[in-house]
């Protein structure tokens, strides 16, 4: 009999640990994961479960890597500081695929990010006919440019004149710059003419008359400022809507005049506009309009880059191509000098249909993908990759999609960890919790209730727990016996917007309606491109909430306006002084709370401030208090505390109460008004933008996925709130994939049958029971599925 040799000492390092962890609401976490398995992290919307994930684990493995190049190049990367744990053990290298919106850069498409565009562009500078260039021809963000003169060399001790000249071709459309698209400034919607410029006629967002603009506008000289715009002379009104760049001075220093026209263009339309900030957007959907540009017909790419042609077709056509039919036009290339590219091609456009993104085409802007589309077109660059060992850390990979596709990602997520990979992933969804090999389930609750761990184990384990994912795994939503009765429609015709095909539809007012249908079906197409904005319409999309780290609740919701007033009206002083931003601010750490001490490469460190405790107000803003509590005692308080504090008594403030009631509605009761935005979680943050959005004025309400990062239990509370609106009088348009939403709609418009031109049609329109009894769409069938109909 032979025995087993030893096992190898290698072979012993098969768990990460972790002992310790404090990051964020973590209360001293300890957890070992095994490695080369796929590992669910599960529990309700600010849990932990990110802050263990990405804020401990992922962090510190990269922080590790980074520390291994020399202090030049870390000069470069961004500095991590290491994470709040005792001890972090058998890290391997992490690549993180996390829900970050791409660079809303106006520049930016999706064959620029995934690199597809610069292999496209080498193709046709081998392969295309006539010949134009280099790659550089086909880039529509490199200009043509061509210069010559005069150049000095030192040639044999002795300096010797030579003539040199110089071009470069470039593929960028001269009349748009690339863009695609040329904006024409409507100048009456700039200022109110019957106004001067001292009575505040400019409408621009920032354009102040006390602010630095103001002060050039009416010292520079060049028109009165006390004289109304309409009785402006031609020459004046040029010079302050068109004067280029003209060096002035004004109250003694030197500054540049530039008219309003040029300097909004640099400004504001270099920027893509789903990066601006609201009240910016608003001011440019008002006065500047967005034209197809009439030369390069919104390819953005000169003539001659569209002249050259592989196979009969351009660049431009093969970039507007639905990346599927790409794939196809690709495998029809066969041209031994170029094999590697269009291998290498034809896999990213393979993975693309792989991961259910062939319906893009490379000509999208980056900055209107979804965050699940996001989020899946990084996860390209992984797919088919030679790397094993390493650990991939997924957050929420089944946003933005149907439960059709959330099989495939299933097979995706799978097959990383079957080359011997470690698979972290945060879900809330059970079709994806159900594939793990090992579950942590964190909680109880959400915030201060939160960061210890329920569960750890099997699926099966987590079932039969008495933890709240456990108890909501096996939740199934039922069909409504009775659905609500439309009191109106708003008929839509014709929409032809991007992949819809003369869709007419009408939709019902007055009830719950679910709109659904598989990623790219034309859902978002539909409902923001065809319902008509306006002040009766309250739209609620994906977008991210932007904020720094002295952004919070409080001023997110305009809840600290309402506050600060109540201050300065109890204590006879003025309400700049209860912001930690303004007058009120601690001199020493100007309001931050915490003093950051740069350390060139290596980390940062941040202390607390001696000064104000990390209270952020200066010590005489905290003598003043309203209800016996002073300002900084306010901004700690949980919400559901701050609800009653502001609901009676000395402190009875009904404009703050309101709000505070919406942030309690939406499931927050448990964030405290002062806590930074940078520390909430997805779903946390998608719930407060709704909460901001509940006190408008509108009759229809449409929301874009708002189960997004809700957990199973959180998803009820947002049916009830969902009910609410609806029963006091509200029209409310869901946009979803959750299938106990569906069940929960009074009315379905499922669009499909495919995605991208495979999609654009209404293929049912009913309540829920019908859509279960017909069975004829791939949403009709997981949703009998799901109910066990």
């Amino acid at each position: 009999m032979t025995r087993d040799p030893a096992p190898h000492p290698a072979d012993s390092h098969d768990v990460i640990s972790v002992h310790g962890a404090r990051v964020n609401n973590l209360r001293e976490v300890s957890v070992e994961l095994p490695k080369r398995r796929l590992t669910v992290f599960t529990g309700v919307s600010g849990s932990g479960k990110s802050s263990l994930v990405f804020g401990t684990i992922a962090a510190e493995s990269q922080r590790l890597i980074n520390e291994t190049y020399s202090a030049f190049v870390q000069g470069f990367m961004p500095t991590l500081a290491r994470p709040d744990v005792d001890v972090l053990d058998g890290l391997t290298t992490a690549i993180i695929v996390d829900q970050e919106r791409m660079g809303a850069n106006p520049r930016s498409t999706v064959g620029t990010v995934t690199d597809a565009n610069a292999m496209l562009r080498i193709l046709f500078s081998r392969l295309g006919r006539p010949h134009i260039g280099s790659s550089q021809a086909f880039s529509f963000n490199v200009a043509s440019i061509s210069g010559a003169g005069a150049v000095t060399v030192e040639r044999g001790g002795e300096s010797v004149q030579e003539r040199r000249s110089f071009s470069i071709t470039g593929g960028m459309c001269l009349r748009c710059e690339g863009m695609g698209r040329v904006n024409d400034i409507d100048t009456s919607a700039l200022y109110d003419d019957s106004l001067s410029l001292n009575e505040g006629a400019l409408t621009i967002p920032g354009y102040t008359m006390d602010g630095w603009y103001g002060r050039i506008f009416r010292g520079c000289g060049f028109f009165d400022p006390d004289k109304p715009i309409r009785e402006f002379t031609k020459r004046e009104r040029q010079d302050l809507l068109h004067k280029p760049p003209t060096k002035i001075k004004v109250e003694g220093i030197n500054v540049t005049y530039e008219g309003l026209v040029p300097r909004i263009q640099k400004s504001m339309l270099s920027k893509d506009r789903e990066a601006m900030q609201p009240h910016i957007r608003a001011f440019v959907d008002r006065a500047v309009t967005f034209d197809t540009c009439p030369e390069c017909h919104g390819t953005r790419l000169s003539e001659a880059a569209r002249s050259s042609r592989v196979l009969g077709v351009s660049i431009a056509d093969v970039c507007a191509m639905q990346i599927s039919d790409l794939a196809g036009w690709v495998r029809q290339l066969d041209e031994p000098s170029v094999a590697p590219l269009l291998a290498t091609l034809q896999h990213t456009l393979d993975s693309f249909v792989q991961i259910g993104l062939g319906y893009l085409s490379l000509e999208r802007p980056s900055g209107t993908l979804s965050g699940g589309e996001a989020q899946r077109t990084k996860m390209i660059r992984h797919l088919g990759s030679s790397l094993t060992d390493v650990t991939y850390v997924f957050d929420e990979p089944t946003i933005g999609l149907h439960p059709h596709d959330i099989q495939r990602m299933n097979s995706l997520l799978l097959e990383l960890r079957d080359k011997g990979n470690t698979v972290l992933v945060v879900e809330h969804k059970p079709e994806a919790i159900v594939i793990a090999d090992h579950v942590v389930d964190l909680g109880p609750g959400a915030g201060t209730d939160g960061g210890t761990i329920c569960f750890e184990g099997s699926v099966e384990g987590l079932r039969a727990s008495d933890t709240v994912t456990g108890r909501h795994l096996d939740d199934r939503a039922r069909l409504k016996e009775d659905v609500r009765t439309a009191t109106g429609t708003l008929p839509v015709r014709g929409a032809s917007r991007h992949n819809l095909r003369a869709v007419d539809v009408d939709v019902p007012l007055g009830v719950l309606v679910v709109v659904t249908g598989v990623a790219g079906s034309g859902k978002s197409s539909l409902i923001h491109g065809s319902l008509p904005g306006g002040a009766d319409v309250v739209s609620i999309d994906q977008g991210g909430i932007r904020g720094s780290r002295r952004s919070n609740p409080a001023t997110y919701t305009g809840l600290l306006e309402p506050i600060r007033k109540a201050f300065a009206k109890a204590n006879g002083v003025k309400p700049a002084l209860f912001s930690a931003n303004s007058e009120g601010a601690c001199p020493t750490c100007n309001g931050a709370g915490v003093i950051y001490t740069d350390l060139a490469m290596m980390a940062g460190v941040a202390t607390t401030c001696e000064e104000c405790e990390g209270k952020r107000f200066q010590a005489a803003v905290l003598e003043y208090t309203l209800g016996g509590r002073t300002i900084a005692e306010v901004l700690a308080m949980p919400v559901t505390e701050a609800e009653v504090f502001f609901s009676d008594g000395p402190a009875r403030t009904p404009a703050a109460h309101r709000i505070l009631g919406h942030l309690v509605d939406v499931g927050l009761g448990y964030l405290t008004l002062g806590q930074p935005l940078t520390t909430l979680s997805g779903g946390e943050r998608q719930r407060l933008k709704l909460a901001t959005h509940l006190g408008e004025k509108g009759g229809i309400y449409v929301l874009d996925e708002p189960t997004t990062g809700l957990h199973l239990a959180d998803v009820q509370q947002l049916l009830e709130l969902l009910d609410r609106l609806v029963d006091g009088g509200k029209s409310v348009v869901v946009i979803e994939h959750h299938q106990a939403v569906m069940a929960h709609g009074d009315w379905i418009i499922d669009l499909g049958p495919g995605a991208g031109h495979d999609g654009g049609l209404v293929v049912f329109e009913g309540t829920p029971a019908q859509l279960v009894a017909d069975r004829s769409t791939l949403t009709g069938q997981h949703l009998a599925a799901y109910v066990r109909a």
